[in-house]
């Protein structure tokens, strides 16, 4: 139950927003700021009134049912209306849990996601390559912004490596639980037995920090430049331009090739570091928060087997919500992309209100 203390709250906060955008007298920034907190309070707000006034209303149900000078089809209709009155009671309470639920603050920043092949050789690269395409249509379809930062590619199509940036709204709070080991399971192209071989991908999703998130000192870098260099080293520059940083205090290394101008090879690592800098960060103060990091979701721990896409049986597995979709062709096309996400992230939901229980 949710003290009526909070819901009250809720309501007062909805009130006063609602004068402040009213008034006129507020500058531009502030009017943004608060137009967002009232729009998602908007979400909630009639769920918090119903809630409030729920006791009200079971008590003069309960009154009309009980009155022995009611006919039997009146307390009939009491009871039926008493049974979807408390049903939509349990409804509210969970949807205003939910909102009261610590917000992660990254939640609404733009995603870097990072792709690398694993184990299995040319077969990981290939499947490394299938997905990001399967996350390249995902974003076409959600009209995201995706901009690749750095791309390795390895024989026959295939991607040694690729990071991107995705833009768009609460990007990161969409594929944050992507993160972890992909694992296939597929005959090659080249099996001429027909064994299906079994390879990996690792992904990684960081919220994209911005200069105000993560302040970087000059002294806490060391940068080397050197030639580019092409599949089978070679030389694809004859200008030092690529860029390699060092983040000293924390070990942190990034490369940077794929640009033909070094300046620009910087600002694009730059952001890589930043953004990792920023995730480490954030694990830091969510392990200081909490010993308890078992949770099956949105641990991001990228040596976790978190998925199985099985080419022969045309299945894609969650391992960490136990789900099953028979629809793997429509899956990495990015169809159904959608069900998948909005299951982890109820799941996700539903254990952090048992811990509030």
């Amino acid at each position: 139950m949710i003290p009526s203390k909070k819901v009250e709250e809720l309501i007062l906060r909805h009130k006063n927003l609602e004068g402040d955008l009213s008034s006129g007298n507020i500058d531009k920034k502030l009017f943004a700021i608060k137009s967002k907190e009232y729009s998602d309070l908007n979400e909630i707000i009639n769920q918090a009134r119903k809630y409030l006034n729920f006791e009200e209303s079971k008590n003069d149900l309960e009154k009309l049912i009980e009155d022995t000078n009611n006919d039997k089809e009146i307390k009939e209709m009491a009871k039926m209306e008493l049974d979807q009155l408390i049903k939509n009671n349990e409804i509210n309470e969970k949807k205003i849990k939910l909102f009261l639920l610590p917000k992660d603050d990254a939640d609404s920043k733009n995603a870097i996601i990072e792709i690398r092949a694993g184990t299995g050789g040319l077969e990981a690269s290939l499947f490394a390559s299938d997905l990001f395409k399967m996350y390249e249509k995902v974003s076409h379809k959600k009209k995201w912004d995706l901009e690749i930062i750095s791309i390795s590619k390895s024989e026959a199509g295939g991607l040694k490596e690729v990071i991107a940036n995705i833009k768009g709204k609460n990007i990161y709070s969409l594929l944050k639980y992507e993160s972890g080991v992909h694992r296939v399971q597929r005959v090659p192209d080249t099996e001429t037995q027909g064994r299906v071989h079994t390879s990996a991908a690792t992904v990684a999703v960081l919220p994209e920090a911005e200069e105000v998130d993560v302040k970087i000192e000059e002294k806490d870098l060391r940068i080397d430049v050197f030639r580019s260099s092409g599949p089978g080293g070679q030389s694809v520059n004859t200008t030092d331009s690529a860029v390699r940083i060092t983040h000293i205090p924390t070990g942190i290394v990034v490369s940077q090739q794929d640009e033909k101008s070094q300046i620009r090879n910087k600002e694009k690592g730059l952001k890589i570091l930043r953004s990792r800098i920023y995730e480490l960060e954030r694990q830091k103060l969510d392990e200081a928060r909490s010993k308890d990091r078992r949770s099956k979701i949105g641990t991001g721990d990228r040596s976790e087997r978190i998925r199985t896409y099985n080419f022969p049986q045309g299945r894609v597995t969650d391992h960490r919500i136990n789900l099953t979709l028979h629809k793997l062709e429509e899956f990495m096309q990015g169809e159904i992309f959608e069900e998948m996400i909005e299951s982890l992230t109820i799941q996700a939901q539903e254990e952090e209100l048992n811990k509030l229980n």
